[in-house]
């Protein structure tokens, strides 16, 4: 907790007839909870991306890793501009060095070329709520495998709340799945890169000052090359309709290079298990919009699916107080 200020006046000062007004000071409570609203937002906008991808993957035709490796070169694109724009980040990108690079680039390998391109073609190859509930594990791992990788030990709270998101999930997507075996192999790809990618992501962002748009930038940049580079090696130049554009753009600008630095700026405070779980809501959110949009309802089980994984993710995300982690670099 952070000190407490007295607003009581030295002795040798005359004591004031009005009083002072002073500006609150913010607790690490506060700052751990915004930052929890924070990853909410971001991972509303990821949800919002499935539809988007289906469209593209479904009715524009595009390649799984070329679409992804557009949407996440311009994003980097996007974000490199940004930087080149202020000079403090110029200066702060200049002073990189080839210690922190390649952790970087290492990130970007494992989060962006990998997990994203398994992903889209998962998407690609199989119905997207399947390709999501294989995602859904990520939290238990990730707290299983925190305290050796990283050092940030789990509380059997939040272990136990990561294992009902993954159970809620079982539930939730209990019938046809309609699974194929490449969508399942690159479904485990995903979710393994993902994890490591999680502990990662985290191990970086607590341990470095670097600011998140650096962060963000540094491995996109690195991994969206490589997955473009693939793509295009893979598939081609796909063709490149009004409709396809404007939804590479949006996925590009709002929902991964706004999406990302925001989401680099909340690792700065929650735990990797916390990331995770908030993920993990994606689940629900994806539902959600599955219903509203596509006229999906969830049914009675899917709602038992639903309330699950929401206790999980209540469980997982919520601090102990007294049993927080150590403190990490404050946000820039």
């Amino acid at each position: 907790m952070p000190e407490s200020h007295s607003a009581e006046p030295a002795p040798s000062e005359p004591v004031p007839t009005e009083p002072v007004a002073t500006e609150p000071v913010p607790t690490e409570r506060a700052g751990h909870l915004r930052a929890i609203g924070l990853a909410l937002v971001v991972t509303v906008l990821w949800s919002s991306s499935w539809i988007l991808i289906r469209v593209g993957l479904d009715d524009e035709e595009l390649a799984p890793l070329t679409f992804a490796g557009l949407r996440y070169t311009l994003a980097a694109s996007v974000l490199l501009a940004v930087t080149a724009s202020r000079p403090s980040l110029r200066r702060e990108l200049a002073g990189i060095g080839p210690p922190m690079w390649r952790r970087l680039a290492l990130l970007g390998v494992v989060f962006f070329t990998v997990t994203q391109g398994a992903q889209f073609v998962a998407i690609d190859s199989q119905p997207a709520a399947t390709s999501s509930l294989m995602l859904a594990p990520t939290a238990f791992f990730v707290a299983l495998f925190s305290a050796r990788s990283i050092s940030e030990r789990s509380s059997r709270r939040q272990l136990v709340g990561a294992a009902l998101v993954a159970i809620g999930a079982a539930v939730y997507f209990s019938g046809d799945l309609g699974a194929t075996v490449i969508g399942m192999t690159a479904s485990v790809i995903g979710l393994s890169a993902n994890v490591t990618g999680s502990l990662l992501g985290r191990s970086v962002n607590r341990s470095s000052a670097l600011s998140p748009i650096l962060v963000t930038v540094g491995s996109m940049g690195v991994g969206a090359v490589l997955l473009l580079v693939a793509g295009l090696v893979i598939e081609g130049w796909p063709a490149l309709t009004v409709t396809v554009v404007l939804i590479i753009v949006w996925l590009a600008v709002v929902n991964t290079a706004l999406a990302f630095t925001l989401w680099n700026r909340s690792l700065r405070r929650l735990a990797a298990v916390e990331s995770a779980a908030i993920n993990n809501t994606m689940l629900i959110q994806i539902a959600t919009l599955a219903w509203v949009f596509l006229g999906e309802g969830p049914g009675v089980v899917g709602v038992a699916g639903i309330l699950i994984v929401s206790a999980g993710t209540f469980l997982t995300t919520v601090s102990t107080g007294a049993r927080r982690r150590r403190p990490v670099p404050s946000d820039r």
